[in-house]
C-alpha cells in the first residue's frame, strides 16, 4: 500500500489542473476522439496557440494528457491513468466520508 502523502499530492496536481475551465474544455475535447494538434485544439476557442500549449503543458504535467511528436508538429491525447487515479481517489474520499456519516447517524439514534 502506498503512503497517502505522495497519493494526494500526485492527485492534487491533477485536480489542480482540472481546476481551471479552459482546461477542462480542452480535455473535453480531447474526449470526444482522436489525438489532436495545437492548431486543432485552438480552433473556435479565441485563445492563442500559445496560450493552448501553456494549458496543455499543465495537463501534460499533471499526467492527464500525453504528446506525441508527427512531423512538425505534436498530437495531444487523453492519458486516462493520470485521470483513473484522480477517480480512484474520489472514490476511497467518497466512502470515507459515507463511513463518517454512517457513525455519526449510529451516535445520533442511539
Amino acid at each position: 500500500m502506498s503512503h497517502p502523502r505522495a497519493d494526494t499530492s500526485s492527485v492534487a496536481s491533477v485536480f489542480a489542473a482540472l481546476g481551471d475551465p479552459t482546461r477542462l474544455a480542452l480535455l473535453s475535447r480531447l474526449a470526444d476522439g482522436p489525438a489532436q494538434s495545437v492548431v486543432e485544439l485552438t480552433r473556435g476557442t479565441g485563445l492563442t496557440r500559445q496560450g493552448i500549449s501553456k494549458h496543455l503543458a499543465v495537463l501534460e504535467e499533471a499526467g492527464v494528457v500525453s504528446s506525441t511528436r508527427v512531423g512538425r508538429e505534436s498530437r495531444f491525447a487523453i492519458q486516462p491513468a493520470g485521470l483513473a487515479e484522480a477517480s480512484r481517489y474520489l472514490e476511497r474520499a467518497s466512502r470515507q466520508w459515507d463511513e463518517a456519516a454512517a457513525r455519526l447517524r449510529a451516535l445520533v439514534e442511539d
